[in-house]
């Protein structure tokens, strides 16, 4: 069975612009592709260029779309929300830069939460869950000029015989209020510029996320086993984040603060 137009409807872009693009808004151009290998190249290729802050380009499919440690992301055309965001928080001191990677979450999380009214939480360092499927990922990339892209993937009305893997699940699957993406993207984006208006405004203060992200964290007071990026592994319980944004784990050896890592939530015997 293949879902109709009728039923996996295109992003309706006039209707993004109307309720995103604005004077004092955040956001200063949305554009609508069709296909394209990766909207984060074409955000950061944008970027190159001299783009301002606020483009976004989001996509209705990505053959090459990419995830954090190298992986794909492939979801059906029209299935999901794939977009990338272009930010310049020079204001902001760059030591506290990776909090983006935290904030971003919580924006997705939030307006699931509100539109959807699907119980999303946050895996660090920057998934999307629901119960511990997997909803949405996100991808941060700092390039020159300097500037971050803000990429994400949130699985909207995806089949269970379409997920790429048994942990995966969509809004649609999580008996979502709404599956309209527009609706559903134009709610991301209200969130995110709100939070990064407020972590900008307060010069990058881990305050600003912190009380919000152990809220709805899903990682933290859990045990957990971390693939270290040189192929090493720990396990222990996340206690809490670090100033930096760092990840600390409580091991047998002592305390790990954790830069990055890929995390497995381990369940109680």
């Amino acid at each position: 069975m293949r879902f109709s137009d009728l039923e996996r409807p295109s992003l309706d872009e006039k209707f993004l612009r109307g309720r995103l693009v604005r004077p004092g808004s955040l956001w200063t151009q949305i554009d609508v592709v069709e296909d394209t290998p990766s909207t984060n190249a074409d955000v950061a290729a944008a970027a190159a260029a001299g783009q301002p802050e606020g483009l976004v380009i989001a996509a209705e499919h990505q053959s090459s779309g990419r995830g954090r440690l190298g992986r794909t992301w492939t979801t059906p055309p029209r299935s999901a929300v794939l977009m990338s965001a272009l930010l310049r928080p020079t204001s902001v001191d760059a030591a506290r830069w990776p909090w983006l990677g935290l904030l971003v979450p919580l924006a997705v999380a939030a307006a699931v939460r509100q539109v959807a009214e699907v119980p999303a939480q946050v895996k660090w360092p920057n998934d999307v869950l629901v119960e511990d499927r997997k909803l949405a990922g996100i991808l941060l990339e700092r390039i020159e000029g300097p500037a971050v892209v803000v990429g994400m993937g949130l699985n909207v009305t995806l089949r269970a015989d379409e997920k790429p893997h048994e942990a995966a699940t969509s809004l649609a699957l999580e008996h979502a209020i709404t599956t309209d993406r527009a609706t559903v993207m134009a709610a991301v984006l209200r969130e995110l510029a709100a939070r990064y208006q407020s972590w900008v405004d307060a010069n990058g203060d881990p305050a600003v996320v912190l009380p919000e992200y152990r809220e709805l964290s899903a990682t933290l007071g859990r045990a957990v086993r971390v693939e270290l990026p040189d192929g090493t592994f720990l396990e222990g319980t996340a206690r809490d984040l670090a100033d930096d944004g760092r990840l600390i784990v409580d091991t047998a050896e002592g305390p790990r603060p954790l830069a990055a890592g890929d995390v497995t939530h381990l369940r109680s015997a």
